[in-house]
């Protein structure tokens, strides 16, 4: 192996998110400490609390969204039922080869039922959202 390939790999290495590995099952502890912080997060966005939202974002986010402003903008026009949600059931927490996902059933501003997806990381003081994607929600709306 080249030195210039170990350089680059050992720099991907180094940029990929803190993920558990593969035989590490999420505790109890974390489990809860995760549903924390995604309530944490939704009870922001609840109070227009944009810094307070904003805080639960992994470094990722903060890079893809400088601000909390900027953050908190994208939220309000892309996410309606993670900013306004008229229901909250959590699901499955799974880690596939390290990935820590929580999916969480929301119900929309508009009565539709979805499933919020996050990626988490475990950040320096504690567990932040990497990331949030959509989908409809294959269980009943509550």
């Amino acid at each position: 192996m080249t030195a210039i390939l170990r350089t680059l790999l050992l720099a991907a290495a180094m940029l990929l998110p803190n993920v558990l590995s593969a035989s590490e099952a999420v505790s109890p502890a974390d489990a809860a400490a995760i549903e924390r912080t995604i309530r944490g997060q939704l009870d922001a966005f609840g109070k227009d609390d944009a810094a307070g939202a904003y805080r639960f974002a992994a470094p990722n986010v903060h890079d893809a969204f400088p601000t909390a402003d900027v953050f908190m903008d994208m939220v309000r026009r892309g996410y309606a039922p993670v900013y306004r949600p008229r229901g909250i059931m959590f699901g499955a927490l799974t880690a596939p080869d390290g990935l820590v996902t929580q999916e969480v059933d929301l119900v929309g501003p508009d009565g539709r039922a979805v499933t919020a997806t996050y990626t988490m990381e475990r950040g320096p003081d504690g567990w932040v959202i990497t990331g949030c994607s959509l989908q409809p929600s294959v269980r009943a709306s509550t």
